[in-house]
Order: C-alpha cells, then sequence, then structure tokens
C-alpha cells in the first residue's frame, strides 16, 4: 500500500521521466538545419486535389524544386498532371507543361496550387494518386501529410517514398479511428520522391486521369489483339487476291498440260482444193502475244514471213547475206491493224527496201496494235502489258504507302505492325505483277489449240499431204513454225520438195540466186534470214 511518502515519490518520478519521454519522441520533428515540409491536400467536388504545403528552408541559399507533371504509369507511358491557382508565399514558381520550378528562400514558406489529372475510375472504386513531394535538389529530412479531407472518407491508402518507381514503403501511413488520413517519411535525397495514392467509391468526383504514350520501338510494333486482327485481315485479303490469280492462271495452266493431240489445219473447200485455217483465225504475230502475253521480235519476224506468203512482199536473197522486200500489193483492208503497222514498218512507202538498212525500227506502233488486237479478239480482257505495270505500279504505291502508314503509326500509337502488313502485301503485289494477265476462256482454249497446232508441226509428214497442195502447206504453215520454234523440223521435212510454178523453180514469194530444183537451199538460207530480223527487230 503507497504511503504519502510512497505516492509522492512516485508523481515525482513521472514528472521527471516526462523530458526523457519527450526527448524519445524527437525524431518526429525536423532535425535544425534541415528542409522539411507538412501538407493539408483536399479533394475538391469537381475533382480537383487542393493542395496547401508548408516548407521550412534553413538559414543559407535559396533552394530549387522541379516539381514533375508527368509520372511513368508503365511501359511508354506517362501519368499527366496540370497545375492551376499556383501561388508561393516566400519564393517564386513558375509552371510549365511538364514540371513546376520553384526557388525557395530561407524561411518558412508556403506553397498553394490545384492538381487536374490525380482522379481515376478503377472499377467499383476510384483510385486518388498525387505525388506530394518531389524534385528537390537538396535532402528533405521529413514530409508529412498532416490532413487529407474528401468528400466520401478513403477506402484504402497507400504511400511510397524513396527513388522514382521504388516501391519502398513511407515511415507511416495510415486511416485512424477518426477517419483522417495521416502519412510521414524521413531522409528523401535529392531526386527522391513521396507518392500518396487513396480509394474512394466509384463516381465520387469526375475522373480526370490523363495518360499519353510516347514513342517506343517496343510499343509502336507490339502485337496487340488490334495488331493481331488487322494482319488476320490483311493476310486474308492477300490469300484471297492470290486465290483469284491462282484460279485464273490455274485454267492456263490446265490448257498447257492437257493432253489436246494434234490439230489438223488443212481444210478441203468445195472445189477438191487443199487450204489452210488455223485454230480460232490466229495470226501467227498473234501466237507469241497470247501464249508469253508480250510481244517479242520473233512476232514481228513471223508477221513479215506471213505478209510474204500471203502476197503482200516478196523477199529476194541477195549476196552477202543480205535480203530484198519487194512491195507486191499495197496494205488492203485485209490486214489487221498489228500486219498494216509492221508492214509501214518495214517497206513504208517505198517499192523495196534492203534488210541491211534498216536501222532503229520502233516497235511502238506494232506492240500496241497486237496488245489491243488480243483484246479484241477476246483471248484477254485488258491489255497484258498494261495489266502487268498497273499491277506493278500499284504494289509499288501501296509499299510506299505501307511504309509511310508504319512509320507514322509507330510515332502516334502500337499499331506499327499494320503498316508493316500493308509493305508485305505492296511486295507481294509487285513480284505478282508478272501473273496477272490471264487469260479469258477463250484465251485458254486457243492456248489448247496452239499447242495442237505445234504437235502438228511436229508430227506431219509431206508423205501425208497430196502434191499438189505441199508447196500451200509448207508456205501457209511456215510463219507458225517460225513463231512456236519448230522451224527446223518444218524445213527438214520439206527439204526436198520442188515447189515448182509455172515451170519456174522456187518459191512463189521467195527467190534466191542459184536454180536449185528443191528447198535445200532453202533450208539453210532461212535461218540466217530470220536471225538478221530478229536482230534488226530487236534493236
Amino acid at each position: 500500500m503507497l504511503t504519502k511518502w510512497g505516492l509522492t515519490a512516485a508523481l515525482v518520478g513521472l514528472l521527471v521521466g516526462a523530458p526523457a519521454a519527450a526527448a524519445q519522441e524527437q525524431p518526429v520533428d525536423s532535425l535544425p538545419g534541415a528542409v522539411s515540409s507538412t501538407l493539408h491536400l483536399k479533394l475538391e467536388r469537381d475533382g480537383l486535389v487542393s493542395v496547401t504545403e508548408q516548407i521550412t528552408v534553413p538559414p543559407g541559399q535559396p533552394i530549387e524544386r522541379d516539381m514533375p507533371l508527368r509520372q511513368s504509369a508503365g511501359a511508354d507511358t506517362d501519368r499527366v498532371f496540370t497545375i492551376s491557382a499556383a501561388t508561393l508565399d516566400g519564393g517564386t514558381v513558375q509552371v510549365g507543361a511538364d514540371k513546376v520550378h520553384m526557388t525557395l528562400q530561407p524561411g518558412v514558406s508556403t506553397l498553394k496550387y490545384a492538381v487536374s489529372g490525380a482522379v481515376a475510375d478503377a472499377g467499383d472504386l476510384q483510385e486518388v494518386q498525387w505525388q506530394v513531394s518531389g524534385g528537390w535538389s537538396v535532402p528533405v529530412d521529413r514530409v508529412e501529410v498532416a490532413s487529407l479531407l474528401s468528400p466520401k472518407v478513403p477506402q484504402d491508402i497507400m504511400c511510397l517514398a524513396g527513388p522514382a518507381g521504388s516501391e519502398k514503403r513511407c515511415a507511416r501511413f495510415e486511416i485512424t479511428h477518426t477517419q483522417a488520413v495521416h502519412a510521414l517519411t524521413y531522409g528523401l535525397r535529392p531526386g527522391d520522391r513521396m507518392d500518396i495514392t487513396f480509394k474512394i467509391p466509384a463516381g465520387t468526383v469526375p475522373a480526370n486521369a490523363v495518360t499519353e504514350e510516347y514513342f517506343s520501338l517496343a510499343r509502336a510494333f507490339s502485337l496487340t489483339p488490334a495488331t493481331a486482327a488487322g494482319l488476320v485481315g490483311i493476310g486474308l485479303l492477300l490469300i484471297g487476291g492470290l486465290g483469284l490469280v491462282w484460279y485464273a492462271r490455274g485454267r492456263d495452266e490446265r490448257a498447257f498440260a492437257e493432253d489436246v493431240g494434234r490439230v489438223e489445219v488443212l481444210m478441203t473447200d468445195s472445189r477438191g482444193a487443199i487450204t489452210f485455217a488455223s485454230p480460232d483465225g490466229v495470226l501467227p504475230g498473234q501466237i507469241g502475244a497470247v501464249i508469253d502475253e508480250r510481244v517479242d521480235p520473233v512476232d514481228v519476224t513471223a508477221t513479215i514471213i506471213d505478209l510474204a506468203v500471203r502476197n503482200y512482199l516478196w523477199i529476194e536473197e541477195l549476196p552477202g547475206q543480205d535480203w530484198r522486200f519487194v512491195r507486191l500489193n499495197p496494205a488492203d483492208e485485209s490486214l489487221r491493224p498489228f500486219e498494216r503497222a509492221v508492214y509501214e514498218l518495214l517497206i513504208g512507202e517505198s517499192a523495196e527496201v534492203r534488210l541491211s538498212q534498216l536501222r532503229g525500227l520502233d516497235l511502238k506502233r506494232v506492240r500496241d496494235a497486237l496488245y489491243a488486237e488480243v483484246v479484241d479478239k477476246e483471248w484477254f480482257a485488258r491489255r497484258p502489258d498494261a495489266d502487268r505495270n498497273r499491277f506493278w505500279w500499284i504494289g509499288i504505291g501501296v509499299t510506299v504507302g505501307g511504309a509511310a502508314l508504319t512509320a507514322a503509326l509507330a510515332l502516334t500509337s502500337s499499331l506499327a505492325l499494320l503498316g508493316i502488313g500493308v509493305v508485305l502485301g505492296g511486295i507481294a503485289m509487285m513480284f505478282s505483277a508478272r501473273l496477272m494477265p490471264a487469260r479469258t476462256r477463250r484465251g485458254s482454249a486457243l492456248v489448247a489449240q496452239v499447242r495442237g497446232l505445234r504437235s502438228y508441226l511436229h508430227e506431219v509428214s509431206v508423205d501425208s499431204l497430196p502434191a499438189t497442195d505441199r508447196e500451200t502447206v509448207f508456205s501457209r504453215s511456215l510463219p507458225y513454225a517460225v513463231v512456236l520454234d519448230e522451224t527446223d523440223r518444218w524445213l527438214g521435212e520439206f527439204a526436198e520438195l520442188d515447189p515448182a510454178s509455172d515451170g519456174a523453180a522456187g518459191l512463189y514469194w521467195y527467190s534466191s540466186p542459184d536454180s536449185a530444183t528443191n528447198l535445200r537451199r532453202f533450208r539453210a538460207a532461212f535461218p540466217a534470214l530470220l536471225s538478221k530480223l530478229n536482230e534488226t527487230v530487236k534493236h
């Protein structure tokens, strides 16, 4: 039992111990000569966060502070805040787009401002986040959030302190039993920060958080659901386009591959005479354009020989491997436009011309007329060369456009892979351009018939033909043999033919210096004529 003296001693001991207890709480106060800060925050009903900060700067030089307004919110993304109504009693403050710069004089300064961008919706809650302290150029001994007011009581709180991005927690943060929010940290080094985050019920205030993505190769070319869907769409378009090309070209491939057998081109007229009839009325010069979809020198050469066979020209072989082309009949309405172009290109208004005199023949008119011819005959829907060129240039345009789109998307979004898909599509179009001139069904049927014509030229025997018709068959078929690369075989088969005409040896459309009664001399000279014509036309 305590006596009066014992009670008195106890009271004295408590009084004497009070200073010691107070001494143990000393770290809560700022160290003498150090920077400290005390903040009061209030979440307004319009979503702004009003901040009042009391800053103590020790005697000596002014200090600088750059409070950041952009904070990392994940890979290649920044959270952006806006400061308004900023005032600083005891220094100067300048609000910029990315930071707030302050110069603080020694003593106690009061900073006031309002923050926009701190409130973000998060499901059935709202999350309020603000970096209450940061951007210091000197160590800060103590930062305290002394009060935080909100229209509704915060449900959760988090406080982080230390280098930006670190997960180190503040020394103390809590929602007290009186629903007050309090946070405290010590020992911030230059560049460290203190972040406060708390949650409130959804819809408490208007959300105003702003995030901005900035350029990064990894983000720009990232595979997201949107880019994946876009790439699938581009891939399906390419597959569909190539499928159509494959279908159209497949018809041609089947025409080239199927066994059509020999096509008979010899017909008997009402008088019993043998006449020549090509498949679908195709002329020698047209065959090349239909088969390989191009106008080649051999197409023009075969047309020149055909004009001679049909009595528009007469070819005379001269010494020294030269030939003279003599006009027999003028170009009439029986000639197709491309044949007229070849006729005028070769001989023009002259009565005759030597092969050695021909230089620099411009095939543009012949080429245009022949391409127009295969369209007019409905073997092609469009000019083969125009189709190729059009698709080539479209491919280049798509490629260049895709590259520009890639750059634009890379700088503004994470969808740059879509641009890469467009570039690949353009490249595919460029490489597919040579496949584009698909023939019509009639053109594909003609391809099969021309293969049969070639089989005829390759297989027919001179002995199977009536003697009186052999020269006609030989001459009328020769231009087709030229364009179908069966010249050597055709000349060899008819080498012993004696094409007598009115008692004079030789072909009716070709003259040679010797008087041989068969075609052996012609067989030796004709390939040289073809070679020189091809070279002349090529240049």
